[in-house]
């Protein structure tokens, strides 16, 4: 599906009925509450929307400003948007009444349109300012990190984040370029990557690790994940459901890292006298994990690199 909300920017929502689907939108489930942590351009909470029951309702994140006035225009009275990350979901739930939900998904990465623009900076296919924040309301431009940060730190960010072998010659070449004039815009910053990486990826411009490394610093993502899966975790209602859209294999791993540890249990000795009643259970039960068919990744080769995995929250032994 394309999303034209905003007159200019198109966006594919990746996997959208399978993710819709796994919250088990139905029966008197049609009238819980749902969250939407990523509202992007609003596929997949336009689609909840329509399962949602009259009494249903729909609590939606995001950070980003061009996606609040897309939220903002939905008139909906089951509808409510937070300017905010989905990590601070616990507290924004609760001060809006919310001690449970009946289903959370979490579509996590950047959408089209922030790619698409070169004002945002998300992007070296289109030369704009070197901006990469989600939220341009908030914290420190990618310029004005890589105007400060030392060296040591700049090598360990992009080897960390970007998974990028030559992260330590890029951070060189970065302070080096910035003592003879700013870095500021995109394509700049792509040259100077490209001109420190030596051995290039087959298909893969040389700057792509560098800048997934500072956007998802700059943005704090793989922190704010591990708090949001938390989050979401504590205000899940049994038999609540939790699907995870990531898109590389950090996100991936944090995501299938945490489930699994809900999903398993450390047995105690078995030669302790522990009646099989009062043995640990597991808190979730893991679903399902998907990838995009192949005809999505078609029509919109974006979709390529995304893992969904869904998971349910399992009900206390004697609740219902």
């Amino acid at each position: 599906m394309i999303d034209q909300t905003v007159p200019g920017l198109q966006h594919r929502t990746v996997l959208l009925e399978e993710a819709v689907d796994s919250l088990q939108i139905d029966g008197d489930r049609a009238n819980g509450v749902y969250v939407d942590g990523t509202f992007g351009r609003g596929g997949h909470s336009r689609l909840i929307l329509e399962r949602l029951g009259p009494n249903g309702r729909l609590i939606a994140f995001d950070k980003d400003l061009q996606a609040i006035a897309v939220a903002e225009a939905i008139s909906d009275k089951r509808f409510d948007i937070v300017h905010d990350s989905f990590a601070t979901m616990g507290q924004a739930l609760t001060s809006r009444g919310v001690t449970q939900v009946d289903g959370i998904l979490l579509d996590l990465g950047i959408s089209s349109p922030q790619v698409d623009e070169a004002a945002r900076g998300f992007s070296f296919r289109l030369d704009g300012p070197l901006d990469m924040r989600m939220d341009t309301t908030r914290g420190m431009s990618a310029a004005e990190w890589l105007a400060t940060e030392s060296e040591q730190t700049i090598g360990k960010v992009i080897k960390e984040y970007g998974e990028e072998r030559f992260a330590f010659q890029i951070a060189k070449a970065i302070v080096a370029r910035r003592a003879i004039e700013p870095i500021s815009g995109t394509r700049q910053l792509a040259a100077i990557v490209a001109h420190a990486v030596k051995t290039r990826e087959k298909g893969k411009d040389p700057a792509t690790r560098t800048f997934q490394a500072i956007r998802i610093y700059i943005n704090q993502e793989l922190e704010e994940l591990e708090v949001g899966l938390t989050a979401a975790f504590d205000k899940l209602a049994p038999h609540g459901r939790l699907a995870v859209i990531s898109f590389h294999s950090l996100e991936d791993r944090i995501v299938k890292r945490y489930l699994a540890s809900k999903a398993k249990v450390q047995q105690p000795d078995r030669r302790l006298p522990i009646r099989a009643v009062d043995l640990p259970q597991p808190e979730l039960k893991l679903l399902a994990k998907m990838k995009p068919t192949d005809a999505e990744i078609a029509a919109n080769p974006r979709a390529r690199s995304a893992i969904m995995r869904v998971a349910e929250r399992i009900a206390a032994k004697g609740a219902p």
